[in-house]
């Protein structure tokens, strides 16, 4: 059985990236790390509306304010909320 999926893009669209400039980033930093500043730059790309974030992500709401309440505990900075 196959599963389609539908992505939902952003309002607005994210700048392309060369290779050279991701895959950086990638080495060395765990699954956790990247999740994190995935979740940080939808945010700030969504103006810190955390419903159109979590549905851009593919999270529900209350896992990504979960994440969001791990991440400010640990002292890291989220964009404002704006929902």
């Amino acid at each position: 059985m196959s599963h389609a999926s539908t992505l939902v893009a952003p309002e607005t669209p994210a700048p392309s990236l060369a290779l050279n400039e991701v895959v950086p980033m990638l080495i060395g930093s765990t699954v956790e790390e990247i999740e994190r500043e995935l979740v940080l730059q939808t945010l700030a790309r969504c103006d810190g509306n955390r419903t159109r974030a979590a549905r851009v992500l593919g999270f529900s709401v209350r896992t990504l304010r979960n994440k969001i309440r791990l991440y400010s505990a640990d002292g890291i900075d989220v964009p404002a909320h704006c929902d």
